[in-house]
């Protein structure tokens, strides 16, 4: 094959198409901002800075503090990715952990870790997923294939007669109409 072969570039065209999709449906740039925080945060108080023979360490007491607070970012970061679900959580407890990695860590990692987490902390919070396109139902939206019947009543919320009666089935004994008037029987 030759690099002008017309089926690779299509081959880029859909998997580029596939990314995009996959990165629309979810906070992917929240995400990616939180993981790159923790970088800097895990990263500076363990590193070394030569300035010519001059060896600056930048090792601080609380460094498996710092550790654990950017291994922390960097998880927060891909559940961002791949569990969209749990985005305010998430970007909750990158905030949280960011204003931690101050006095932890070298001020958070001179800053640059703490900013970003900060910012990607509350655009994941702040995202929310978008309708369904115009063309389809919300219904035919997912393509989960996870082989589950789809339930006939959609709406679960209000409750429905029983045995033709106009009376709602309410089974907790505080409904008057069932003759129990919030009374409980114990036998």
């Amino acid at each position: 094959m030759s690099a002008e072969t017309p089926a690779a570039t299509g081959q880029f065209t859909v998997r580029r198409q596939q990314f995009r999709a996959w990165r629309g449906e979810r906070p992917f740039w929240a995400g990616l901002m939180v993981l790159l925080s923790g970088l800097p945060i895990a990263y500076f108080p363990y590193a070394n800075l030569q300035i010519g023979h001059l060896t600056l360490a930048m090792a601080t007491t609380a460094g498996a503090g710092s550790l654990i607070i950017g291994v922390l970012l960097v998880v927060l970061g891909v559940s961002l990715w791949f569990q969209k679900h749990v985005r305010v959580f998430a970007g909750v407890a990158a905030i949280l952990l960011a204003l931690v990695s101050i006095p932890v860590s070298n001020l958070g990692g001179f800053l640059v870790g703490f900013l970003l987490a900060l910012v990607g902390g509350a655009m994941a919070v702040a995202w929310a997923p978008g309708a369904p396109p115009a063309g389809q139902p919300a219904a035919m939206a997912s393509t989960g294939t996870g082989g589950t019947p789809e339930a006939t009543d959609h709406d679960t919320t209000v409750l429905r007669p029983v045995d033709g009666v106009d009376e709602p089935n309410d089974l907790s004994g505080t409904n008057p109409a069932n003759g129990a008037n919030g009374r409980h029987s114990a036998g």
